[in-house]
């Protein structure tokens, strides 16, 4: 597996990390827990190095899944967890004040079983609470040794630079991908400015850029994709052209639509690591294969002409959820 740098930061980690949300919360009900184990694990032996979790998928349950899963091989790997609501309830609204932080930070290293958390990120900024107080509240953090660095989670670009005059920025986690590419427009040139390194989550669309999902596919009554308007009927049937196109590109390159739409996000920057999440080994291996997928200018420009021509369907949140991102 090749390594990238996170911005200017010198934080190395796998060219694909594993986004481990969906194994524990918001696409159905938990998976059982000794085979999300074994497939973090086979992460780990197939060279990924970087990991992804939160207080908030379970809530807790998704870290203490990971601290139990990587402890034999926790100074191989890069785990980060996120920190901003209350009682890390997505729920009950936000909460970034500076004693929650520090109570998140003690309760996470207990649940990760490690002395320090990699990345810890700002999962939604919080209008309460000034960024700069926390920027500054967890640089003492990291100058207790408690946290290596600091990330931001759906900022706006303004944010982002006022963080970062605080406490230099290591990366910011927001949704990018062939499907959604509103980062571009202002977020991406300002990581470039800085130095700071890009995460993207739901780099396959929420699973819709793999081609498994249709009009018809019906979502367990707790998959959060109940809610999201891109997600419904209709809309996932206008999308579908999307999804053709990329099987087309696909098939002329030997590959899978989710291996190409990987490997477009790779090739957009150096400094851009995503973080695919899945709950089964054979997606994980076909995921980890984009990595040695290289376009060619040409191909990029294939792609960008393409996907011109799609016009996609459907808000990415509903109206509530959208109103906690891009601040």
């Amino acid at each position: 597996m090749k390594k990238r740098k996170l911005g200017n930061s010198q934080l190395e980690v796998s060219s694909i990390g594993l986004g481990c949300m969906s194994m524990s919360f918001g696409y159905g009900p938990a998976k059982d827990k000794q085979e999300m184990i074994r497939l973090i694990r086979f992460a780990v032996e197939q060279g990924v190095t970087f990991f992804d979790t939160a207080e908030a998928y379970g809530p807790f349950t998704n870290e203490e899944l990971l601290g139990e899963a990587l402890a034999p091989y926790r100074d191989e790997v890069i785990i980060a967890t996120k920190f901003g609501f209350e009682n890390g309830d997505s729920v009950k609204g936000l909460n970034s004040r500076p004693e929650n932080i520090r109570a998140v930070a003690e309760a996470s290293l207990r649940r990760l079983r490690t002395g320090h958390i990699d990345l810890f990120y700002q999962h939604r900024t919080d209008p309460n609470v000034p960024i700069e107080e926390v920027a500054g509240t967890v640089k003492e953090l990291i100058g207790e040794g408690k946290v290596k660095h600091f990330g931001l989670s759906e900022a706006g670009a303004q944010t982002i630079r006022k963080a970062h005059a605080v406490q230099p920025v290591t990366a910011l986690q927001s949704e990018y991908s062939l499907w959604w590419r509103e980062p571009e427009k202002e977020v991406i040139p300002t990581l470039e400015e800085l130095g700071i390194g890009f995460v993207p989550f739901s780099p396959l669309g929420k699973g819709f850029l793999t081609g498994a999902i249709d009009q018809n596919t019906k979502f367990d009554s707790t998959d959060f994709r109940n809610i999201v308007p891109r997600f419904s009927e209709e809309n996932r049937k206008a999308n579908q052209a999307l999804v053709d196109l990329l099987g087309r590109i696909a098939k002329d390159r030997n590959a899978t639509p989710a291996q190409i739409a990987l490997a477009w996000l790779l090739a957009q920057k150096p400094w851009i690591v995503p973080i695919p999440g899945t709950t089964k080994q054979h997606r994980l291996k076909e995921n980890l294969g984009a990595a040695a997928i290289e376009l060619t200018s040409g191909d990029i420009l294939e792609i960008e002409q393409a996907v011109s021509k799609v016009e996609i369907q459907g808000a990415r949140y509903p109206e509530h959820l959208q109103r906690r991102v891009g601040r």
